[in-house]
């Protein structure tokens, strides 16, 4: 029997015919077994037999020593399906007990022929079953691949999905894609698909013959897709995403997630990460209003470029964007400053200022760290928020000004105003719109483009090549969890583009705490040290033992006492290495050697 994932693509006319022929009289051997042993479909055709067995004329022929030259027979008449051993030297089990005679067979019914388990299934219910993977391996597999990606800046795509229409649908699509490609159950009534080595474009395009194929048919195909590693890095982010897209797509569409796009202001704005993204979207929606905005943020994160997309995308833009740090001066000095000061107003003052307030009129003025202000000059500052008039230090003259405020800090204002160090009718004012601005760590995707933008600028401005990132450089970057943000980013490529030699930016030549950080990584799964994942493996492993144990080997019995389906119990089975033959009445169970018997066959 060929096997279905040889086809390349979806033939429209014998998916029709597909959906057909699917019926309540159709029955299948879906076939699974150790590494190395093909898993297959087989139709069971009425009046025909299937046979096992290690000679090559048997319809399974299976190179094992544990099956025989002609091993077991199964038949279909009608609507009953029989299995008889065929005097085997070790036998054929039914659910777990080693059969002696004829015996009929019920569909979820459980063959083991040596390394072979076969499931009896009715209609289409367990083809689907065995060419659809369930959410913990499309999971195990995602992981993976995102890896892949990052480290080799490959693409990946992750489409979440919705069909309407028979089974058979479902595994036609599963068919139809490339043996790389995957298709997972993920909850409720949705499919997840994972599309190695496909950008945006090429996945939508593939997306769209599927749909198409499946409209051919008489189904509905709805797709959302995001594309890693440009839309994320970690299998949350990703699914999240394809997710989204999935519920904006309508009924027989495809949607992809918004493109990662670069942002550019002057050059020194890079936005990747979906949540910048999304946050640089709503700066663009905010920059057309009059109103404040207050920027919250760590110290090095990009508040002050956020306030300059603000100001590039407002209609104040061919007007001045004034910029103060209110924690880098003195009282008297930050209020002259603002403010500005008439002639002889204070011992140096030999001229007239003008103030940042009235330099910025029809345009912006950005207050850094405003949450430093003095008390003093945050009861001065609400007055020229709300009556926008200033006054000079040392004048009387009520001078109108015509300023957007955008400011920021790394402080909680709320708790500054509960605490009563900073005026709460100021707060609100200077409060329009809130953004919050996310650390570096939060945003991992950004990390290695941000890195490659800093290395381009520096070796620029050196006139020497750009150096390219080795794994090790790009491992130890994204391990650091940069408390310093952007900013500490910064200084450590420029260190490191100064130390490396070679055509390439090594680990050796990060700062000892970028390094430091990949090594303790590391040590959390070397030698001495068990990871979350490795300890709740054991736990789910052990929880298996113990259901077969209760359950004599049956594992039907085993997989709904654990609330499991008999498919991903034979999953979880195998990647536990538990894939031994059911124990018979009073035999060995999962728990005793899982080593099979040997023997050779007859």
């Amino acid at each position: 029997m060929n096997d279905p994932r040889t086809e390349p693509t979806i033939d429209a006319a014998g998916l029709t015919r597909a959906l057909a022929e699917a019926g309540p009289a159709r029955f299948f051997l879906a076939l699974a077994g150790e590494p190395g042993v093909a898993s297959r479909l087989i139709e069971l055709v009425p009046g025909h037999e299937v046979t096992f067995g290690r000679s090559r004329g048997a319809t399974v022929s299976v190179d094992h020593e544990q099956v025989s030259r002609l091993h077991t027979r199964v038949r279909r008449d009608g609507d009953r399906i029989t299995v008889e051993d065929l005097d085997s030297r070790n036998g054929t089990r039914v659910n777990g007990a080693r059969i002696t005679e004829l015996t009929e067979l019920a569909p979820g019914d459980e063959l083991a022929i040596g390394p072979i388990t076969a499931v009896v299934g009715r209609s289409s219910r367990l083809r689907r079953t065995l060419l659809v993977a369930d959410g913990e391996a499309f999971e195990d597999r995602l992981a993976a691949e995102l890896d892949r990606a990052v480290r080799y800046h490959r693409p990946v795509a992750v489409a979440m999905a919705r069909v309407e229409g028979d089974d058979a649908i479902v595994d036609r699509l599963a068919a139809a894609v490339r043996r790389m490609d995957l298709v997972a159950e993920f909850g409720g009534d949705e499919l997840a698909l994972l599309l190695p080595e496909r950008a945006r474009d090429e996945a939508v395009g593939e997306l769209e013959r599927l749909v198409a194929a499946v409209d051919a048919a008489g189904g509905v195909a709805t797709f959302g897709v995001a594309i890693a590693p440009a839309d994320g890095i970690t299998v949350d982010a990703v699914v999240g995403l394809a997710r989204a897209a999935l519920r904006a797509a309508g009924p027989g569409q495809v949607a992809a997630s918004p493109p990662a796009v670069a942002v550019l202001s002057d050059g020194d704005v890079l936005v990747v990460d979906p949540a910048m993204t999304r946050l640089f979207d709503m700066l663009t929606r905010i920059a057309a209003t009059p109103m404040t905005v207050l920027v919250y943020g760590e110290t090095g994160v990009g508040k002050e470029l956020v306030a300059e997309t603000v100001h590039r995308r407002s209609s104040r833009r061919e007007h001045p964007l004034i910029k103060l740090n209110c924690a880098s001066l003195p009282e008297a000095l930050l209020e002259s400053e603002l403010f500005g000061h008439e002639r002889g107003a204070f011992t140096g003052a030999e001229r007239r200022k003008l103030g940042f307030f009235e330099a910025a009129t029809g345009g912006s003025l950005f207050l850094d760290e405003i949450g430093e202000m003095p008390p003093p000059l945050q009861a001065k500052l609400l007055r020229v928020l709300e009556r926008k008039v200033v006054t000079r230090v040392g004048g009387t003259a009520e001078i109108a000004v015509d300023v957007r405020v955008i400011a920021a800090t790394n402080r909680d204002l709320e708790a500054e105003v509960r605490d009563g160090r900073f005026r709460e009718d100021l707060f609100f004012r200077i409060a329009g719109f809130t953004v919050v601005v996310p650390p570096l760590r939060d945003r991992p995707t950004e990390i290695v483009p941000l890195a490659e933008r800093f290395a381009a600028r520096f070796a620029t401005e050196l006139g020497r090549p750009t150096p390219r990132l080795s794994d090790d450089a790009r491992a130890a970057l994204l391990s650091h969890d940069w408390p310093g943000n952007v900013r500490e980013l910064k200084n450590a490529i420029d260190r490191a583009l100064v130390l490396c030699s070679g055509a390439a930016i090594t680990a050796a030549d990060l700062p000892d705490k970028v390094g430091d950080a990949r090594r303790r990584a590391g040590v959390a799964v070397g030698a001495g040290g068990v990871s979350v994942r490795d300890q709740l493996a054991d736990v789910e492993r052990a929880a298996i033992v113990a259901a077969l144990e209760a359950c004599g080997g049956n594992q039907t019995h085993a997989a709904r006492q654990l609330g499991l389906s008999r498919r991903a119990l034979i999953y979880k089975l195998e990647r536990h290495g538990l894939k031994a033959l059911p124990a018979s009445a009073g035999g060995p169970g999962p728990g005793a050697d899982q080593r099979r018997p040997s023997g050779g066959g007859s």
